[in-house]
């Protein structure tokens, strides 16, 4: 386990740091138990929330599993409801209230925005955040205090580079790897299907995570095409 410290985050003290965490899920949760018992199904977090108490989510599934999946959530005591949202063949979104959100608590204490969507796979979650670098140490203390193990894939400050200030890490990863297997060719070359297939994702992550690269690159662009030539 690795542990952010003064030390560790002291390059990007001058700027906003950005951070990649992947955090290991308290193993008497339910969704650890649901997520390691169907390992090859993600999960994907579109919006989490804590409200007196309790945990409210989002959850994207796409799992040739979902009937048992679904039932298997169903059966925990912490889950005080759980609704269908909408379901097409493999794929279902769902609504999830728990009353034991133990990894929703740390992220509130801190006051660390958490961004979605994130996903969560075989009982790990993956966090990027954007925060003060002293809320980043106090979500740290946060998640040492209620013994969750996690590790820093990377912090970086937001300013450093354009591509960074512009895009996610999750973005970039993504793009980069649709740009080589030919998506973005004229004529096209690849799918987002075969470029979900080559990122192990479903084509529905794929699609999201380019479609809000896309609007941001675009929205810098007309944003310095109208700087330069002085309209607004």
């Amino acid at each position: 386990m690795l542990v952010l410290s003064a030390i560790g985050v002291a390059h990007v003290r001058s700027t906003m740091p950005r951070a990649t965490l992947t955090v290991d899920l308290p193993t008497d949760s339910w969704i650890d138990e649901v997520s390691t018992a169907h390992p090859d199904t993600r999960f994907r977090v579109t919006t989490a929330l804590l409200a007196e108490g309790r945990g409210i989510a989002l959850i994207e599934l796409d799992t040739p599993e979902l009937v048992s999946l679904v039932s298997q959530m169903d059966q925990y005591s912490d889950v005080a409801t759980l609704e269908l949202l909408w379901k097409h063949d493999t794929e279902a979104l769902l609504q999830v209230e728990t009353t034991d959100p133990q990894l929703l608590v740390p992220v509130w204490r801190a006051g660390v925005p958490l961004e979605t969507p994130f996903e969560i796979v075989d009982g790990r979650a993956t966090w990027e955040l954007t925060t003060s670098t002293e809320r980043l140490s106090a979500l740290r203390s946060a998640l040492e205090e209620r013994g969750v193990s996690f590790a820093i894939d990377s912090v970086t400050g937001i300013e450093a580079n354009e591509a960074d200030r512009l895009l996610t890490g999750r973005q970039q990863e993504i793009m980069l790897a649709a740009r080589e297997a030919g998506y973005y060719d004229d004529p096209r070359n690849a799918t987002l299907t075969e470029v979900a297939d080559d990122l192990g994702v479903s084509k529905a992550t794929v699609s999201d995570v380019l479609h809000r690269a896309e609007s941001h690159l675009v929205d810098w662009f007309f944003e310095e095409r109208l700087a330069a030539t002085g309209t607004s």
